[in-house]
């Protein structure tokens, strides 16, 4: 079952494209026909590739990567903001800087300096400071905060990048090719899709559109999470199971009969004074020992007598 019906897609207004002069020959294959003058994107190749798009977001954010969501248009900042925050992935809704990926440790020193900033703001160290300082550091605060809040929890670069309208977005396209990050993207009739990995066809314009389609994207984003924890809980538990120890078994258990057998024939019980000792021997020695036993009980029998007729005597 696709993750969208096509009859949710047609009232939220995905199918129209842009008008037939601004075409890009490169989205010919996703085109069904034109109307008016407007091209009609061919719903049933934007149902696979969404579906496609949802498989591999899902699969990634399970096994524990990130999604960075980029939308800077009017349209779809808002929804892009919102969708970010409920899947919990860093979005960029305001301005793309140069180097956002590829000078991606640059970004992340900034990112921590809005945070030392924010920590002497809270601590109040601003009121020690003149009236002019103190406002030049909120208003770094504020600008800062402006264009990297919406990363501040990304601590690495994302796995994925998913994309509203690719003609606006070039600059951060062209980043995640040159660091091969796949990117997923909406991609109107008027944008070229040879550097898009995943493309969705669709209306990247209409607000309830963009709205569906980005929706769909976060719920992937929430179930990879979901497995994510599952797996995680597992292990947890596993991980707290009492090792069960093996009870310790016992000559009959691990030796065959025979073995057992000859080892009973090879023992042989010894009687010194008032006890009884078990001591093993080998056939042979046990022949040498039958010897020497006869000679000591001769030898006392011997002495007996001898001690018997002195004492008669």
């Amino acid at each position: 079952m696709s993750v969208v019906p096509m009859k949710a897609l047609l009232e939220s207004g995905v199918h129209f494209g842009h008008r037939t002069h601004k075409w890009d020959p490169g989205m010919k294959p996703y085109i069904f026909t034109e109307r008016n003058g407007i091209h009609i994107i061919d719903l049933q190749k934007t149902v696979k590739a969404l579906d496609q798009a949802y498989n591999v977001v899902r699969d990634s954010v399970g096994a524990g990567g990130t999604v960075l969501f980029v939308g800077t248009k009017r349209q779809a900042q808002e929804t892009i903001q919102l969708e970010a925050t409920r899947s919990g992935m860093p979005a960029v809704t305001v301005r793309w800087l140069g180097g956002m990926l590829t000078n991606w440790r640059t970004i992340r020193q900034r990112i921590n300096e809005l945070e030392r900033l924010e920590r002497m703001r809270d601590r109040g160290e601003f009121e020690r400071l003149t009236k002019k300082e103190a406002l030049n550091l909120n208003r770094q605060i504020e600008r800062l905060d402006m264009l990297l809040g919406g990363i501040r929890s990304m601590v690495r670069l994302p796995e994925l990048l998913f994309v509203v309208d690719v003609h606006r977005e070039q600059t951060a396209i062209h980043e995640a090719n040159l660091l091969n990050i796949p990117v997923i993207a909406l991609v109107d009739t008027n944008c070229n899709p040879n550097n898009i990995d995943y493309v969705i066809p669709s209306n990247d314009d209409a607000i309830r559109a963009i709205k569906l389609l980005v929706g769909k994207i976060a719920d992937a984003c929430l179930e990879g999470r979901a497995t994510r924890k599952e797996e995680e809980s597992e292990q947890v538990i596993e991980a707290q199971l009492p090792m069960v120890e093996e009870a310790e078994l016992s000559d009959e258990e691990l030796l065959g009969e025979a073995t057992l057998a000859k080892l009973a024939s090879r023992t042989v019980l010894i009687k010194a004074e008032d006890e009884e000792v078990e001591v093993p021997f080998e056939i042979e020695e046990l022949e040498a020992v039958e010897e020497v036993w006869e000679d000591v009980v001769e030898q006392e029998v011997v002495e007996e007598e001898v001690e018997k007729e002195e004492a008669e005597e």
